[in-house]
């Protein structure tokens, strides 16, 4: 029985989990601003790490497709025996010499001779449409490739603001709810002394109490909630979750001007960039398609060693190097119609990029009339959040006293109580809601 925990300790301690709590504890806390928790998450995400893997891989297929319209280079090392003949070349009874009576062609007729030798340095080129074709489709990939990991790293950066902005509000629901349950406990240390001295019924205390009750759940169920967005944020920030940090929640910035808004989104946006990107690369294809009906050009420049014997001289004296030169032209006549169908699969699908394109382009649109209104509304309503706080505070305060010159009944302290709380979380809420509704304008307009 002691082995499965005595297993799950050893696995935690290779894996660095078991460490002492007191001691992160004893740490000071990181401050963590919102450009240092995006510059965190973006070592660590997977997915925009993979969408960063595949651009550098269309990095690396732009440069193989224009190194493909350079020459190639190889040096060939070969040797290539053929089963020699058994007769003698020419007429036996002309023959003086007895040696030529043995076989001096190949039977096997695969080579130029019984022993053939080759090692030289060989040269090609491939010079056609085709190929520079190739890179213009290379440095299209390149782009949406580009564009994709924008996109993935907005998408990155929009959930750390979400998190960011859910882990401030959940501190500072905190505090409201702490003053909540002081103002509760307030609430019940005045209605038991005001028993005492026969000034209400027990029924104002069992209000207080049951009010403070309350008060108390809500205080723990905000630190649990807080907890639960400092590690979900944390997760992306630390290797250990438990790493303890404080926010630096950044100040309250202007809505920017429309026009502004409107400029920055038709240059920075990458979906937009992305589906332009689509919409060529389809274009491409359509070409490198039609393409195939072209006749293609090979070159081909070989020098060194081809004979039969391995040196730079032959029997006779005579040089063994020598070059060869070939030049090939590919002229395509049937290919029962599999470039018409190819033509036409490319159609299709510039169809479909175009009709992304338009769509991503009326989105945009959309979004940025919505993004922009609510960070308006969101914006214009701080001021009478703030407000409706300083009110609440003070409607309590005043209810507070009347209730203690006996004037007003412990319920309408109870709903002061409320509504203050209330108006707290709403304007923690608003203002969440701006700093959200901002984050996601500077996202469509890659401000951010």
């Amino acid at each position: 029985m002691l082995l499965v925990p005595l297993l799950f300790f050893v696995i935690l301690a290779s894996t660095g989990l078991a460490q002492q709590p007191a001691a992160a504890t004893q740490s000071s806390p990181t401050a963590i601003s919102l450009d240092e928790a995006i510059a965190r998450a973006r070592t660590s995400e997977p997915a925009f790490a993979a969408a960063a893997a595949q651009a550098k891989i269309a990095k690396l297929d732009q440069s193989i497709a224009q190194a493909a319209l350079l020459p190639s280079a190889v040096y060939n090392n070969q040797f290539i025996y053929s089963q020699g003949g058994a007769g003698v070349v020419g007429n036996p009874a002309k023959v003086k010499d007895p040696q030529q009576t043995t076989a001096s062609l190949p039977r096997f007729i695969a080579n130029n001779g019984v022993h053939e030798y080759l090692s030289q340095a060989s040269v090609t080129e491939n010079i056609g449409p085709q190929q520079f074709n190739a890179v213009s489709k290379a440095s299209a990939s390149l782009s949406v490739a580009t564009a994709e990991m924008e996109i993935a790293r907005r998408g990155l950066v929009a959930a750390v603001v979400g998190l960011f902005y859910a882990s401030s509000t959940a501190g500072n629901r905190i505090t409201v709810a702490q003053r909540a349950a002081t103002e509760a406990a307030s609430l019940t240390t005045l209605t038991q002394q005001r028993e005492t001295v026969r000034e209400v019924a027990h029924a104002d205390v069992v209000k207080a109490q049951l009010q403070q009750q309350q008060r108390d759940r809500d205080l723990a169920d905000a630190r649990l909630n807080a907890d639960k967005a400092r590690l979900d944020l944390a997760v992306l920030l630390f290797s250990d979750p438990r790493t303890p940090y404080s926010l630096v929640v950044p100040d309250t910035r202007s809505v920017p001007a429309r026009a502004d808004v409107e400029a920055a989104l038709i240059k920075n946006n990458p979906e937009l960039a992305s589906a332009f990107a689509i919409s060529h690369l389809a274009n491409l294809n359509v070409t490198s398609a039609r393409l195939g009906y072209l006749p293609g050009l090979s070159l081909n420049y070989s020098y060194g060693i081809d004979a039969a014997q391995f040196g730079l001289y032959n029997q006779l004296g005579d040089h063994n190097l020598g070059y060869s030169a070939s030049a090939t032209l590919n002229i395509p006549l049937w290919d029962w119609f599999t470039t018409r169908d190819r033509v036409h699969q490319s159609e299709i699908n510039r169809d479909t990029a175009r009709t992304m394109l338009s769509n991503t382009q009326r989105k945009l649109i959309a979004d940025l009339e919505v993004f922009y209104a609510e960070a308006v509304a969101a914006h214009d309503q701080l001021d009478s959040l703030n407000l409706s706080v300083t009110t609440a505070a003070e409607g309590l305060r005043l209810m507070r006293l009347s209730y203690s010159a006996g004037e007003s009944p412990i319920l309408e302290v109870v709903d002061a109580e409320n509504s203050l709380t209330a108006a707290e979380i709403a304007r923690e809420d608003g203002i969440v809601r701006y700093q959200t509704a901002l984050a996601n304008l500077q996202l469509l307009t890659g401000t951010i």
